[in-house]
Parts: C-alpha cells; sequence; structure tokens
C-alpha cells in the first residue's frame, strides 16, 4: 500500500551556488557546491543537474562524488552567466548507512544574484543556498 511507503525527509543537506574570484583569471565566478552538513559521510552521491526555462533548455549534467565526508563540500560545477537567467535544478541522490535518499533543489531564475547573498554553512563564504 502507497501509505505504508515511508519516504525519509533529507536534513542537513544543502546545495549552494558560490561567487568567487578565478585565481588565474580574476574574475568573479559562479560556483554550485554540495554542502554534508550532517554529522555522517554521504556515499555515492549522484547530481544531475539542467537548466531551463520556457523557450531555453540546457543539456544535462551528471556528476558523481564517490564520498562527501561529514561537515564537508565539494564543487558540483561552474556556472556561466547566461544560465543563471534560467531555472537551475540540482538533482540529488546519495546513500547514507544503507539507506538511499534523493532531494531536488531549485534555483529559479533570476534568484542567484549579488543581492540574495547570505553565509554559507560550513564554507563561511558568501552564495545562494537552497536548503
Amino acid at each position: 500500500m502507497r501509505k505504508d511507503i515511508e519516504i525519509p525527509e533529507v536534513k542537513d543537506v544543502f546545495v549552494a551556488v558560490v561567487q568567487e574570484q578565478h585565481p588565474e583569471y580574476k574574475t568573479d565566478d559562479w560556483n554550485a557546491y554540495i554542502i554534508n552538513n550532517k554529522d555522517v559521510d554521504l556515499e555515492t552521491v549522484l547530481i544531475v543537474t539542467n537548466g531551463y526555462s520556457e523557450k531555453k533548455i540546457t543539456p544535462i549534467m551528471r556528476h558523481t562524488i564517490k564520498l562527501l565526508p561529514a561537515r564537508s563540500y565539494a564543487k558540483i560545477e561552474f556556472m556561466q552567466n547566461d544560465v543563471l537567467e534560467l531555472n537551475n535544478e540540482f538533482k540529488v541522490t546519495f546513500f547514507e548507512g544503507n539507506q538511499m535518499l534523493d532531494k531536488t533543489y531549485l534555483f529559479r531564475k533570476n534568484t542567484i544574484n549579488t543581492k540574495a547573498l547570505q553565509t554559507v554553512p560550513l564554507m563561511q563564504l558568501k552564495g545562494v543556498l537552497v536548503k
């Protein structure tokens, strides 16, 4: 029965888009990160990303992180300025112990900007965060 299926809620795992200065080119780049704010490691983290609007769609990108230690973060991808005008979706699936969890994080179009910056947990950098 469907009512008997228990779907666990993902807590303390976030996706953030952070503006950082590129060390070589001295440009302000936007980079997406996954943050594990849990006290346990995440294993086999699969991330599927894409951007879309009514008129445009980006290719689907797939990323794998074998192990994301507790209280850590990892870079997912560089985000070009053109895709910030789109809805950007990050579908994250991972194992916590023997249990598989998944969650979709959505940055709505034009929400990734310098006016929306806040301090990102663990990173101590300014970025746009989706919980």
